[in-house]
C-alpha cells in the first residue's frame, strides 16, 4: 500500500490563472492517490472549485494601517504561521511548495514554511526586472536574490533554470517539473459544445496584460489575411480592455473580434478553433499551448522565453515565430496551410502522471534526476 504523504501548497490566491490551475490539478490528483493535501490561499478570490478531499485554508490580509506596505511581508508571514498552527497543530508536512513571487517572499519570512520548495512559473529576469531601471531595478534584484538564494527551486521549464542562474541565484537544489495536464480529463471537457462550433475562428486564451501582447496578436491577425473571427478568452482592467478595442478599431477588425471573457472551461473553444495563438513577450512554460494540443488544436506561438520552444518541437516547430507581428502572421498562414496531426508522443512529457510522480518523489526525499 502507498505510504501517504502530507503536502502543503501555498499560493497568492486562486484567481483564474495558469499557476492556480496547476496547484488545483496537482492537489486533486495527489488526493486521489491517497495523499493528504492542503492549499493555503493568501487572498479570498477563487475562480475554480476546490477539488473534493482537498482542504483549503484562507489566510487573508485585512490590515489597512499606515505602514501596510512596509510591514506586509513579515506581518503576513506571522499570520501564515499562526493560521497553520491553528488549523494543524504541530503537523509536519512532507512537502511544502510555494507558488508565485509574492507568496515566495512571505514564505521566506515564515518560521513554519521557510524550507519550502519555491515553484517558478515565470521568468524572474523578464517578469520581475524588465520594467524597472536604476535604483528600482537594483532593489528588486536584491529582493529576488534574498528570496531565492540558497533555497530549493522547482522550475516549470528547463529554460527557466537558465534564467534563474543568469540572475545570479544559487539554489541549494533545483529541478524542472513540467506543469501537470490531465489529458483524458481535458479531452472529455473539450467535448462540450459552444455557440461558435459552426464558425471559423482563431483563439487566444489569457489575461489582458502587457506580457500577453494583444497588440501584436491583433496586428498579426489582420496581416495574416485570415477571414474568420478572433476570440479572446480572458479578462483585464477596464483600461487594458479599452486599449484592445481601440487598436482593433484602428486596424479595421473590431467587428471580427469577440470578447468572450473568462470561462471556467476553455477546452471546447480550443477544440473548435482552427488554431490557438500565443503572442506573449515571455512565459514560464505556455500552458495553453499544451492544453490546446490536448484538444487536438493547431498551435502558433511567439518563440518567446521561456517555454514554447520546449513544447513545439519537431513538426510542431512550424508554429514558432519571432516576436514581431509580421512573423506571427506568417506562422498563422503556415500552420493553417499545413496542419500537423497531434500524437500522444508530443504530449508525453506533460502528463499529469509524470508531474505527480516527480512531486511525490520530492515528498519522499528521493531524487528523480
Amino acid at each position: 500500500m502507498k505510504n501517504s504523504k502530507s503536502i502543503l501548497f501555498i499560493i497568492d490566491g486562486l484567481a483564474g490563472g495558469g499557476a492556480e490551475r496547476v496547484v488545483l490539478t496537482l492537489a486533486e490528483a495527489m488526493v486521489a492517490q491517497g495523499d493528504d493535501v492542503m492549499i493555503v490561499s493568501l487572498r479570498r478570490e477563487c475562480a475554480y472549485p476546490i477539488p473534493k478531499g482537498v482542504s483549503c485554508l484562507l489566510v487573508e490580509d485585512t490590515y489597512r494601517g499606515p505602514f501596510r506596505r512596509l510591514t506586509e511581508i513579515r506581518r503576513r508571514a506571522r499570520a501564515l504561521d499562526q493560521a497553520l498552527e491553528a488549523a494543524a497543530p504541530g503537523k509536519k508536512f512532507d512537502l511544502i511548495v510555494s507558488h508565485l513571487p509574492k507568496t515566495d517572499r512571505i514564505v521566506a519570512a515564515s518560521q513554519k514554511c521557510h524550507d519550502a520548495w519555491r515553484c517558478l512559473h515565470c521568468s524572474l529576469t523578464v517578469g520581475e526586472l524588465d520594467n524597472k531601471r536604476g535604483w528600482r531595478r537594483w532593489r528588486k534584484r536584491r529582493q529576488l536574490l534574498k528570496t531565492y538564494n540558497g533555497k530549493k527551486l522547482i522550475a516549470v521549464s528547463l529554460a527557466l533554470q537558465e534564467d534563474v542562474l543568469a540572475l545570479g541565484v544559487r539554489p541549494t537544489a533545483m529541478v524542472t517539473i513540467y506543469n501537470p495536464f490531465d489529458l483524458k480529463k481535458i479531452w472529455a471537457m473539450a467535448r462540450e459544445s459552444t455557440v461558435f462550433d459552426q464558425e471559423n475562428f482563431l483563439l487566444h486564451v489569457g489575461r489582458f496584460h502587457q506580457q500577453k501582447r494583444h497588440d501584436r496578436l491583433l496586428e498579426a491577425f489582420q496581416q495574416s489575411g485570415y477571414p474568420g473571427k478572433l476570440l479572446l478568452l480572458g479578462e483585464g482592467s477596464v483600461a487594458a480592455t479599452a486599449a484592445i478595442r481601440v487598436r482593433a478599431e484602428q486596424l479595421g477588425i473590431l467587428d471580427r473580434i469577440v470578447f468572450v471573457g473568462f470561462v471556467e472551461n476553455p477546452y471546447p473553444f480550443m477544440r473548435a478553433a482552427e488554431a490557438l495563438i500565443l503572442s506573449s513577450d515571455y512565459e514560464g512554460l505556455g500552458n495553453v499551448l499544451i492544453e490546446a494540443l490536448a484538444c487536438g488544436a493547431q498551435v502558433i506561438s511567439t518563440d518567446c522565453p521561456y517555454g514554447p520552444a520546449e513544447i513545439l518541437k519537431g513538426k510542431l516547430s512550424q508554429g514558432l515565430a519571432e516576436l514581431t507581428a509580421p512573423a506571427l502572421a506568417e506562422a498563422i498562414r503556415r500552420v493553417l496551410a499545413n496542419p500537423v496531426p497531434i500524437s500522444d508522443e508530443m504530449l508525453a512529457p506533460f502528463t499529469l502522471e509524470e508531474s505527480v510522480k516527480k512531486y511525490q518523489a520530492l515528498a519522499a526525499g528521493n531524487s528523480f534526476l
